[in-house]
């Protein structure tokens, strides 16, 4: 059986839950609700799982904070034995307008703290994520307090319909692989 691991990327705790540096997190709650998908405490995080059509996915919020997420997706991806081209990393983006989705199979971190560690865990820049935009309306020195500050009314109104689509994402990358999921989905 094919295995993935599909990984958002979020702080834990209740002050972070409506942050826009919690977008990962909030992505695999709407996926887990809509499929009634229960997440549960494990090592390093949250987990949950399902099977799709003789394939076996693995959810995961990792409890480690954002700057130390590589741990738990190493963690996962060598507990579940599962190939570096079959997670997903679920993450926010400054450099995307907001609600904006970038698929891409390869990259630098963008200075994203979280991805650095990846990186730095996995010792590679090859690995599929999805990026979500954030936009960067913010001032000088104020992207700390940005990202992990709470969406505006604007974008609280367009979320429902950018859940909808980012959870289409999953879907989509376990049964049809990246190349068919980025033509179909990047900049949607």
């Amino acid at each position: 059986m094919k295995k993935f691991l599909i990984v958002g990327l979020g702080n834990i705790g209740s002050e972070y839950d409506e942050t826009r540096h919690n977008i990962g997190f909030k992505i695999l709650d709407a996926y887990a609700k809509e499929h009634d998908l229960t997440f549960e405490s494990a090592k390093l995080g949250s987990i949950c799982t399902q099977k799709i059509k003789g394939r076996a996915i693995t959810f995961l919020k990792p409890s480690t904070y954002m700057n130390l997420s590589g741990k738990a997706v190493r963690y996962w991806m060598e507990k579940e034995k599962i190939d570096i081209q079959n997670i997903l990393i679920i993450t926010d983006d400054l450099n995307l307008p907001f609600g904006t989705i970038r698929l891409k199979g390869k990259g630098s971190d963008g200075g994203h703290n979280g991805l650095k560690d990846i990186q730095n865990q996995l010792q590679t820049t090859n690995y599929p994520r999805f990026r979500f935009g954030i936009s960067a309306e913010y001032s000088k020195g104020q992207q700390i307090d940005y990202v992990l500050g709470t969406w505006s009314q604007e974008e609280q109104d367009k979320m429902k319909e950018r859940l909808q689509k980012s959870i289409e994402i999953i879907p989509s990358f376990v049964l049809s692989g990246l190349n068919i999921t980025m033509n179909s989905f990047n900049g949607k």
